[in-house]
């Protein structure tokens, strides 16, 4: 959007306060969870006509790339993301050098973007960039993100200590205020609205779990492991999450100083709550496990902030919307319509004046991949009639756009996007 003739920030604040903004807005690029992959941003690049460069990699997990400004506005993106200093495998973006993938793309890393590359073709990758310690991520040579790899440790049910699983979890630092700050200045004057993700506020994400930015993480990282322990040693766990909600108000109180009202969205909490089918706990576990600790965070927030708080879960999480609500979340996403339960006019009708939904636009596990332009077409004006009404809708597709999405797909959700903006 060419500067002065729209305000993405107001259409997306209209979006947020539950009115009709006169246009729906779009976001694509701002976190990592609604992110593009790199090899979907360099064929966008390429269909728009825009200048041939590598793309960059903002989110190696997940090989995620830079949506720039000139991409962002010939899609019609209404928001830009402030990440934190780090990426997840414990390392800054910086200093930036070339990389060919496995599927053959030339792209650009961080110069701490430290792989191995094995006789069979996979690729491995070291916490902060260290290839002395064992690797904490593989990518399969036909792959095209990294797995976590568990460097789990034999569990000693006997000398279990907490702290263990808090080692991430601290004060935040000068150096990452210090970034928050620069970032922040770097927009300075923008136009499009501001999401931050805060870190250490996610109560036990499973993609964090693992600590794949430690070098010797110690305590419950195995994935079944913490799954199992939410069930069999609750106290464990609810010592982990106290500790943790201690730490993230002191930072928020830090932080506050910095943001202050320069963005817009927090996102606060990736931990996932749902399966394709069903749920990973009972509501009840929720309300037990979860809940106090989701309130202490999004209560502080909205009593000294300005800011609305962004939850993610994938899955058929219907039965825990209204938990969600309780526990102070304005914003929910992905929205995973593909999943049990997940009816995106039930949604609306049941939850849609309470909770921003942001995501739900396009199913990418079906339609995006493998669907015609046409039904693409369909499925996102569907999407949005259903979604916009009476506000509390941000465009966007259930989680990342993912590898091998068509180009011929993806220009034409955005293109139907502007069709029900009227933009066509």
């Amino acid at each position: 959007w060419p500067s002065g003739m729209v305000n993405c920030r107001d259409h997306l604040r209209k979006a947020m306060a539950h009115e009709d903004g006169g246009r729906l807005p779009m976001d694509f690029g701002s976190t990592a969870v609604t992110g593009i992959h790199a090899s979907c941003v360099e064929q966008l690049r390429e269909h728009y006509d825009l200048e041939n460069r590598p793309v960059k990699i903002c989110e190696p997990y997940q090989m995620l790339g830079e949506v720039e400004e000139d991409l962002a506005e010939v899609m019609g993106i209404d928001t830009v993301g402030v990440v934190p200093r780090n990426t997840l495998f414990g390392f800054p973006n910086e200093n930036y050098k070339e990389f060919r993938t496995p599927w053959g793309q030339e792209v650009l890393v961080s110069e701490h973007f430290n792989t191995e590359q094995k006789p069979n073709g996979d690729v491995y990758i070291y916490p902060e960039g260290d290839m002395t310690v064992p690797a904490s991520g593989q990518m399969p040579s036909n792959g095209f993100f990294f797995d976590t790899i568990v460097r789990q440790p034999e569990i000693d049910e006997d000398n279990l200590d907490p702290e263990d699983n808090l080692e991430e979890f601290g004060l935040i630092s000068e150096k990452d205020l210090k970034h928050y700050r620069d970032e922040l200045d770097h927009l300075e004057g923008t136009d499009r609205a501001i999401v931050a993700t805060l870190g250490g506020m996610a109560f036990g994400d499973i993609a964090l779990v693992p600590a794949p930015f430690l070098k010797h993480p110690k305590g419950i990282r195995d994935i079944a492991e913490w799954y199992i322990s939410t069930a069999a040693r609750q106290d464990y766990i609810h010592d982990v999450f106290s500790r943790q909600c201690d730490h993230a108000l002191q930072n928020l109180e830090k932080l506050k100083e910095v943001l202050g009202d320069r963005i817009d969205v927090v996102f606060l909490c990736g931990t996932d709550f749902g399966t394709q089918a069903s749920t990973f706990c009972s509501p009840q576990t929720f309300i037990d496990l979860w809940a106090p600790y989701y309130r202490q965070v999004n209560d502080w927030i909205h009593r000294n902030t300005s800011w609305k708080t962004f939850k993610h879960s994938c899955g058929a999480v219907e039965t825990f919307m209204e938990n969600f609500i309780n526990v102070g979340f304005d914003i929910i996403n992905p929205v995973q319509c593909s999943a049990a339960g997940m009816e995106p006019r039930q949604l609306k009708e049941k939850y849609g004046d309470r909770l921003v939904f942001w995501g739900g636009g396009i199913d990418t596990q079906k339609t995006m991949p493998f669907g015609t332009p046409e039904e693409v077409r369909r499925q996102v004006l569907e999407r949005c009639e259903i979604f916009s009404k009476d506000g509390g809708y941000v465009f966007d597709s259930i989680h990342n756009l993912q590898a091998l999405s068509p180009v011929e797909n993806m220009v034409a959700m955005i293109d139907a996007v502007k069709e029900f903006n009227g933009e066509n």
